[in-house]
């Protein structure tokens, strides 16, 4: 749900509703996707579902089915996480964190698999891709931060535009091909990952730089003297 400007702010009462009324909705719309598909017909029937009239609709879900996907996919975050509450992350290497973190994000959308699958085919639209990948960077952001990531820097944002590159496909696989198949891409994406960090980090990339700003600094200031 989301609010204009200019909207005057909501109360309390206000926002529990509203919250109340979007996992309602999303509940009737995983039960209506297998036969209606992930589109604005199925928005309206699971908001009529719910008693909402067309105006009620436009208030709770303005974008429609986009409004719907969000919702199943941060739902399906946070069912994940939950699962993670009891893995003893501390104790884990870091592409065993990684490793159990997607696991356990595939199979919480896994619970619900006719629903994502309609799902995973909307966001897959031209239309809906943007969608998708701001999706999969909030699923990613919130699995790194139970890995125990607190990176500031930019590998804030590589870590996840990486591992939000592995979930798209993993997903899609996971939903489409099953678990085996999903996870063994996985193990060989996050071994690649993990293969090239390692690489990289043998690499001084700032040398070829350092030594271009030392060239321009000998033809403006010339070679200094040996002592």
């Amino acid at each position: 749900m989301t609010q204009t400007p200019d909207a005057a702010p909501k109360t309390a009462a206000q926002e529990d509703w509203a919250s109340r009324m979007e996992q309602a909705v999303l509940d009737a719309a995983i039960e209506r996707a297998p036969a209606l598909g992930w589109n604005s017909r199925l928005a309206r029937a699971a908001c009529e579902a719910n008693g909402l009239s067309l105006g009620d609709e436009e208030l709770l879900l303005p974008n429609g089915a986009r409004d719907l996907a969000a919702l199943l996919s941060r739902r399906h975050d946070s069912r994940a996480l939950q699962a993670l509450e009891a893995t003893p992350a501390a104790t884990m290497k870091i592409r065993e964190r990684i490793t159990a973190a997607v696991s356990a994000r595939m199979e919480a959308g896994a619970q619900d698999i006719e629903a994502a699958k309609r799902c995973a085919g909307f966001l897959s639209l031209p239309m809906n891709v943007d969608l998708g990948f701001k999706l999969a960077w909030e699923s990613a952001d919130h699995l790194w931060r139970w890995a125990g990531d607190t990176a500031t820097d930019q590998n804030h944002y590589s870590k996840r535009a990486i591992l939000g590159g592995i979930l798209i496909p993993a997903l899609t696989m996971r939903w489409f091909e099953g678990r085996e198949a999903a996870e063994a891409f996985v193990a060989r994406r996050i071994e690649n990952v993990m293969a090239f960090e390692k690489w990289k980090a043998g690499k001084d990339f700032d040398a070829p730089i350092k030594a271009v700003t030392d060239a321009l600094g000998r033809l403006r200031y010339g070679a200094k003297e040996a002592n």
